[in-house]
């Protein structure tokens, strides 16, 4: 297990690796200007030249790619802001928080809702109930976030004035934001509970149980969810990362200051340590949430675990192997 761990380590690296040169080499080819942008509408020839040369922007792109990857990867140093004049890290970790705890309740909405809508729905099976939990499922899948926003905004904010419609001053100020991240995720997390509670749902230890007189609400919680769980804890922990990187979307809407609004304002502003150094950012955590997904894994399912440990096991036995043969 630890082998594995380390072994998947070293495969973030490289994808953070590939993410950042991604990123940069977009970024330096994009149309715009920087340089004339943090100087103004008037500047001279010989401030031109001052101003790429205080930003790094003379130098071949090569050069200016070698930097940047040092400086992220090896002095986890992600810059200073070229408008903004200040430093990129200490903005992006001090946006973070806002970002992870609209994630992290769009995700527990989604669990609450999502899991129970799925269960009702395998155990009415093409009822009426059935139908209409997959109805939900569908519109929330097909709604786009951003279009659901604006449109609580327009009801719930300028039409009954329940709820500020921008910024994160107040708890209740996360209830809209949170409720249009998470309606695509309760959406998929429905189907993908309905479908794997019907293939758990008549298996023979299932059907023991219902004959030995355990209580439905037992059977269905304690028996088949459980097995039930590897593809809802993907879609769980896929979703919590899709909604960080969609938190550009979101933030936006509702003005929210975290990482995908600070993202998303320098993009106007051509202020581009800002954009790589939040994407990579945004990728160390998506590679991370994926890492303890798989982790999580094997303490769900045992039959998981025994595989990391035998895969070990078997690595080792063929080593001693060639050891003895080379011996003889």
């Amino acid at each position: 297990m630890i082998r594995y761990i380390i072994k998947r380590l070293l495969t973030i690296i490289i994808v953070l690796l590939c993410v950042a040169i991604i990123v940069f080499t977009i970024m330096h080819f994009a149309p715009g200007d920087p340089v004339g942008l943090a100087l103004g509408d008037i500047y001279t020839e010989e401030q031109y030249a001052a101003k790429a040369a205080e930003l790094g922007l003379d130098q071949p792109f090569l050069v200016q790619l070698w930097v940047f990857i040092r400086n992220i990867f090896m002095r986890f140093d992600f810059g200073t802001s070229w408008v903004l004049k200040t430093h990129v890290g200490t903005e992006l970790f001090a946006r973070l928080p806002r970002t992870l705890t609209l994630a992290g309740i769009s995700c527990i909405l989604e669990i609450l809702i999502g899991i129970p809508l799925g269960i009702t729905a395998a155990t009415h099976k093409g009822g009426f109930v059935d139908k209409f939990c997959i109805f939900l499922a569908m519109v929330g899948i097909s709604l786009p976030g951003f279009w659901i926003a604006l449109m609580m905004i327009l009801l719930f904010s300028n039409t009954l004035g329940w709820l500020p419609s921008s910024g994160v001053d107040h708890w209740y100020c996360y209830i809209m934001p949170c409720i249009a991240n998470a309606l695509t995720g309760i959406g998929g997390l429905t189907r993908v509970t309905r479908s794997q509670m019907l293939e758990v749902i008549n298996a023979d230890y299932v059907v023991t149980a219902r004959a030995k007189g355990v209580p439905e609400r037992t059977i269905l919680y304690s028996h088949a969810l459980p097995n039930a769980l590897i593809p809802v804890v993907t879609h769980v922990g896929t979703h919590f990362a899709t909604a960080i990187g969609g938190s550009v979307v979101i933030e936006t809407v509702f003005s929210i200051p975290g990482i995908g609004f600070y993202i998303t304002q320098s993009l106007g502003n051509r202020d581009y340590p800002i954009v790589t150094g939040g994407v990579t950012l945004l990728a160390l955590i998506f590679c991370i949430i994926i890492l303890l997904i798989d982790i999580l894994y094997a303490y769900i399912d045992p039959r998981i675990k025994a595989q990391y440990e035998s895969s070990g096991k078997s690595r080792k036995v063929k080593r001693a192997l060639k050891a003895k043969g080379a011996a003889a």
